[in-house]
């Protein structure tokens, strides 16, 4: 199963403020909608608090110190670990974590892809997405998008892959 990560970030690094997000970009929001339709989505119990409901059309997992039932169509999970191991279980072929910062944080240890939004901006935030070793991450994929009459800021749509590193005998 492959690991993707989901996000948009400013220049800054920031990707939220005051449990909310410092800009609106209904293209980026539908790219979001599209590109995790259908699999699973992980999600910080602070983002699914400030989302207030699961989001329709994919298996919404939450991570919680707190054990909870799930509910509502919401599974929940004590580690990040726990959570890729039931979608990995069912059968996902994809699973997307999409925030917030420790739950980003943690993935991009391990994670396949970085679907990565770069919003031409310097907001205000108090919440980072930690930048992107190019050491270990390729941009395979860079499509920018303009200043609209419903975007205020310019983005890039990119996609990181991660770069095969050599085993013991120097193959990947």
């Amino acid at each position: 199963m492959r690991v993707s990560l989901v996000v948009a970030a400013a220049r800054n690094g920031v990707i939220g403020h005051r449990g909310g997000i410092p800009w609106k970009l209904p293209d980026d929001q539908r790219f979001f909608r599209d590109l995790t339709k259908g699999h699973c989505i992980v999600i910080g119990r602070k983002t699914f608090d400030e989302i207030g409901r699961a989001l329709p059309d994919r298996k919404n997992l939450v991570v919680s110190r707190t054990p909870r039932a799930s509910a509502g169509g919401v599974e929940f999970f004590t580690t990040l670990s726990a959570a890729i191991e039931w979608a990995r279980a069912h059968g996902f072929a994809e699973c997307f974590v999409a925030g917030g910062e420790g739950i980003y944080r943690e993935a991009l240890e391990t994670a396949d892809c970085v679907y990565l939004t770069r919003v031409d901006a310097e907001p205000e935030g108090d919440t980072f997405f930690p930048a992107i070793d190019e050491a270990i991450w390729t941009c395979t994929e860079r499509r920018p998008h303009p200043v609209d009459a419903r975007h205020a800021h310019p983005f890039v749509f990119e996609r990181w892959e991660r770069r095969a590193t050599a085993g013991p005998e120097g193959t990947a």
